[in-house]
């Protein structure tokens, strides 16, 4: 069930779920925040570039928004919410919380 925000919150274990049946994940962090690791497949599409990269998001498959806690992740979650996409997930916690329940980062490309 999606919130009044307009997506859903998932913990690191549903989102490694969803991400394993093909889910679209956009890290929203900056280039220098990347660099220090990300969820393998991950997009990076920065935050202050959403708008501009909003086309590029399917919106035919569940979408999973990360970012350090969580918190500007819920941001572009709720950018692209009041854009009609309806399929919008936002890792609560961010990739902290990723980290911190034992799951492995890659090295940006």
């Amino acid at each position: 069930m999606f919130g009044l925000n307009g997506f859903r919150e998932l913990d690191p274990l549903a989102v490694k779920a969803i991400a394993a049946n093909g889910a679209y994940l956009i890290d929203v962090r900056t280039p220098e925040e990347v660099a220090q690791g990300v969820i393998d497949g991950a997009i990076h599409i920065p935050l202050h570039l959403l708008p501009l990269r909003a086309a590029d998001i399917p919106q035919d498959k569940p979408v999973v928004m990360y970012c350090r806690s969580g918190a500007r992740s819920a941001q572009a979650c709720s950018f692209m919410a009041s854009k009609g996409f309806s399929n919008m997930h936002n890792l609560s916690g961010g990739i902290m919380a990723w980290a911190r329940s034992g799951n492995a980062l890659s090295q940006s490309r």
